[in-house]
Parts: C-alpha cells; sequence; structure tokens
C-alpha cells in the first residue's frame, strides 16, 4: 500500500512539473487529478487519501484564497460597490442558468451542474463539490475546462477587442515576503485556528472556509505581516486535491463525462461571451475602461487575469477588486446552493 502510493505521488509530481512548463493552469491539481486517474483506470482498489490529508489540502486552499484580500482591494470595491455587486450576483446567476442548462444531460444531477459552471473559484469550488453532495470528477473536468479557455483566449480577446498587450506580467505572490518559515507558521495557524473556529460555528465546508476568513482576518489587520502560503506547500496541497479527485474516476464516469462534454463546451463559451457583456455594462457603470471591465469580470483563470491586466496597462486593482469579490461570493454562496437544489429535487 505504502509504495502504491509513493509511485501515485511521484507520477502526480511528475506530471505536474511537465505541465508546469507547458504552461498551463493549476499544474499541482492536474497532476494529481491526472496521477490518480491514471492508476485508478490501471488496477482495482486503488489506494485512498486519508481524511486529514484531505481537510490540510483544503485548509492549506483556503489559506492560499484568504491572503486574496487586502486593504487596496476593499477600498477600490467600496468606490463603486453598487454595480461592482450588481455585476457580482448577476455572475453567480448566470452560473445558475448555466448549472440548469447543463442538466439537459440524462448524467448529470442539480447539484453537479450547478458546481460545474460556478463562475470563478476554480479550485475552491472543486475541494468543496464532494462534501456538497456533488460529482467531484465531473465538476473538476468542467471548472477547468472553463479555465482552460479562458487563459487560451483572453489575451486574444485583449489585444484584438480592447487594444491592449501581453506578455510575462507580475502576479501576486511574486513579491519577496517575511520568508517561508513565516509563511510556513502563518499557513498552519490560519488552518488550525479556521477548521477549529469554523466547526464551532457549524460553517459549511468548514476545513476550507474556515481558514479562509482567518487568513483574510488575519491579512487585513496586519497580523499576517505579509506572509503568505510558501509555494511549495500551496502545491503540495493541490496535488492532494487532485489525487483524491483522480483515484475516484471510474471507467463508466469518464465515458459520462465524454458524452457531456459537447454541451458543457458550448455552455461554458456562452457563460465566457455573457460575462464579458457584464463587463462592458460594469464599465459603463463605473468609468472603468472597457478592458478593465472585461478582465474584471473574466469567470476564473484569476492569476492569468492579474498577469495581463498589469502588462496591457489595466487598472489592476480594479480588476483584482471586483474578481476577489466575486470568489468570495462564489465560494460561500456554493454550500447555499448546493443546500437549496437538494431540497428541490423530485422526491
Amino acid at each position: 500500500m505504502l509504495l502504491d502510493v509513493l509511485l501515485v505521488v511521484a507520477g502526480a509530481v511528475a506530471i505536474t512539473l511537465l505541465l508546469d512548463l507547458a504552461g498551463l493552469p493549476s499544474p499541482a491539481l492536474f497532476g494529481g487529478l491526472l496521477a490518480g486517474l491514471v492508476r485508478a483506470l490501471a488496477l482495482p482498489a486503488a489506494p485512498r487519501v486519508p481524511a486529514p490529508a484531505g481537510a490540510a489540502g483544503q485548509a492549506v486552499i483556503g489559506v492560499a484564497m484568504g491572503v486574496l484580500v487586502d486593504p487596496d482591494t476593499l477600498r477600490a470595491v467600496a468606490a463603486d460597490w453598487l454595480p461592482v455587486l450588481l455585476v457580482t450576483v448577476a455572475t453567480l446567476l448566470l452560473s445558475l442558468l448555466a448549472g440548469l442548462t447543463l442538466r439537459l444531460h440524462r448524467d448529470i444531477s442539480p447539484v453537479t451542474g450547478a458546481f460545474s459552471m460556478i463562475a470563478g473559484g476554480a479550485s475552491g469550488i472543486v475541494v468543496m463539490a464532494r462534501e456538497l453532495g456533488a460529482d467531484a470528477r465531473m465538476v473538476a473536468v468542467l471548472q477547468y475546462l472553463r479555465v482552460l479557455l479562458i487563459v487560451l483566449l483572453m489575451p486574444v480577446v485583449a489585444t484584438t477587442a480592447y487594444g491592449g498587450t501581453t506578455g510575462t506580467g507580475v502576479v501576486p505572490g511574486d513579491a519577496d515576503g517575511p520568508g517561508w518559515l513565516a509563511g510556513l507558521a502563518f499557513t498552519a495557524a490560519c488552518a488550525v485556528v479556521g477548521v477549529v473556529a469554523g466547526r464551532l460555528v457549524r460553517l459549511p465546508v468548514a476545513a476550507l472556509l474556515g481558514p479562509l476568513v482567518a487568513a483574510a482576518v488575519a491579512d487585513l489587520t496586519g497580523l499576517a505581516g505579509g506572509a503568505e502560503v510558501p509555494v511549495p506547500v500551496e502545491n503540495a496541497a493541490f496535488l492532494v486535491i487532485g489525487v483524491q479527485v483522480g483515484i475516484s474516476f471510474t471507467r463508466d464516469s469518464l465515458r459520462t463525462i465524454g458524452r457531456a462534454l459537447p454541451l458543457a463546451l458550448g455552455i461554458t463559451v456562452a457563460l465566457i461571451a455573457a460575462c464579458a457583456g457584464l463587463g462592458g455594462l460594469l464599465a459603463a457603470a463605473t468609468g472603468a475602461g472597457a478592458l478593465d471591465g472585461y478582465l474584471a469580470t473574466t469567470p476564473g483563470g484569476l492569476y492569468a487575469v492579474l498577469a495581463t491586466a498589469r502588462d496591457a496597462g489595466a487598472d489592476t486593482t480594479f480588476v483584482l477588486s471586483v474578481q476577489v469579490l466575486r470568489l468570495f461570493v462564489m465560494l460561500f454562496s456554493a454550500p447555499l446552493v448546493a443546500r437549496w437544489l437538494r431540497r428541490r429535487r423530485p422526491r
């Protein structure tokens, strides 16, 4: 069993490195997913990821998302709070509509359809999908299909439709912080405090959302001191979650996903186009540039969006503020959406 697990991890690391070299989004999550998938299909009785390891992975990802909030982001949201909030709610409603449309496929449940189409926070949505009753395998594939399409199309749209330029930008996490030891201590503290507090108040998906809130509070109050999750620790967390999803695949589940892909692709393209339309409305309402509005409402691929915004001369703070607000809204509304859809399910 131990050798089996080590082989899966080694394969996941190797695939992650290759995907990173190819410049694909979330390489560690995809590397773990592909390695787990290969193991699940190659031999029977695939090993399971221990529950504590899965919870630790969720907690680390929660901390990584929480530190995206800072005072500059909040001030940018506050300046145009009403149009930003309306566009965020409209994006959530579009996501739900897309999820309901995906239910036209007979193999997709309402909860799985909704989670597969939630626009933003792909890694967090994948993490919480199984716990909230969705098919995590379908959700992972369709969420990252959207992210991949965005990453591929965004530079083209930004340059051809909005006159932007692209290159290699600097995204959050590039700047030097207080060091990896401080980052490790910060991550551990937020994870422990967040999970314990989240469970005490019965927060849905406490292992993810509790650390997310704890990290956001620490960052906003200055307790974090600029500390962030060390990159190797964050990658390890994504890898664990990827393996957890990957080893749950079966041949039947792969066939189901394959049958759903054409419909899902069409819905995803429509969702991306609709969000671009919301970006135009946001730009008109706030006085921001058209490129700012487009990048602020792009439904996913946060770090690629910020790199493009920086390189194209867009208002990076404005783009980040809208993106982060939507990420929080999507993650915290997901449990409520899942509960609502389960109640509406015919008995």
